[in-house]
C-alpha cells in the first residue's frame, strides 16, 4: 500500500515526469498534493496502470488532490539543455503552477535541482511507495499521452498514437524512411540513421 505522507505536519507535493526516454515530444512533468487521508484502490505507478484507470484516476485526483499541477518543456529545449535538466525544469515549472506553495517535495528517481528554499527527498520507484508521486505519474502521463495523440494526427507515419514516442521498432523503421519530424530531439542517437553517441 502507498505511503500518503513522510512529514504529517508539512505541505508535501509529489512530483515526476514522463517521457525522458521518447525519441519524440516534449517532456511532461506534475506536482500534487493530495490530503492526507487520500486513499484510491487504483492508484499506484503509472506504467502499472491500464490507460482506462488512468483516465478514472485523473478525474479523482483533480477532483480531490488540494492543487495540482501539470508542465512540459519542449523537444527544443530538451535539445539545448539536455533530458535530465529538462527533465528537472518541467518539475520545477509544475511547482510553480500549484495553487498552494509546498513545504517538501517528494520527488521519484534519485537526481533533482533544489526548488527555492523548499527541501526535498528523492525517492527511488517513488512511484510506487509514495501516493503523491503516483499521482503525480498519473497526471503527466494521461496528459502526455493527450498530447501525443494530437501529434499522430498530424504525423501518422511516426504512430505515436501507440507508442507515444518511445523507440519501439515501428517508430524506429519510420524515422528512418521518413527523417525526423519537428518533434524530434535531435540530441538522441539512433543508430539506424547511422548516428554515433
Amino acid at each position: 500500500m502507498l505511503k500518503t505522507y513522510l512529514h504529517k505536519d508539512k505541505i508535501e507535493a509529489g512530483c515526476d515526469e514522463v517521457g525522458r526516454g521518447c525519441l519524440a515530444g516534449s517532456v511532461f512533468a506534475s506536482a500534487v498534493i493530495l490530503p492526507k487521508d487520500f486513499y484510491h484502490p487504483l492508484l499506484t505507478d503509472s506504467k502499472k496502470v491500464s490507460e482506462k484507470n488512468r483516465d478514472i484516476l485523473k478525474t479523482v485526483i483533480e477532483k480531490e488532490a488540494i492543487a495540482w499541477a501539470v508542465a512540459w518543456v519542449t523537444p527544443k529545449q530538451i535539445d539545448k539543455i539536455n533530458i535530465l535538466n529538462a527533465s528537472i525544469l518541467a518539475m520545477h515549472k509544475a511547482i510553480k503552477k500549484l495553487a498552494v506553495a509546498p513545504e517538501f517535495l517528494l520527488v521519484d528517481g534519485n537526481k533533482f535541482k533544489q526548488y527555492g528554499e523548499v527541501p526535498h527527498e528523492c525517492i527511488i520507484k517513488g512511484d510506487s511507495k509514495m501516493a503523491s508521486i503516483a499521482a503525480a505519474s498519473i497526471l503527466a502521463k494521461t496528459t502526455r499521452d493527450a498530447y501525443m495523440k494530437k501529434l499522430h494526427k498530424k504525423y501518422p507515419v511516426y504512430a505515436w498514437e501507440n507508442n507515444k514516442g518511445y523507440p519501439s521498432a515501428a517508430h524506429r523503421l519510420a524515422v528512418k524512411e521518413h527523417g525526423r519530424s519537428p518533434f524530434h530531439r535531435l540530441s538522441f542517437k539512433l543508430k539506424e540513421l547511422g548516428e554515433k553517441d
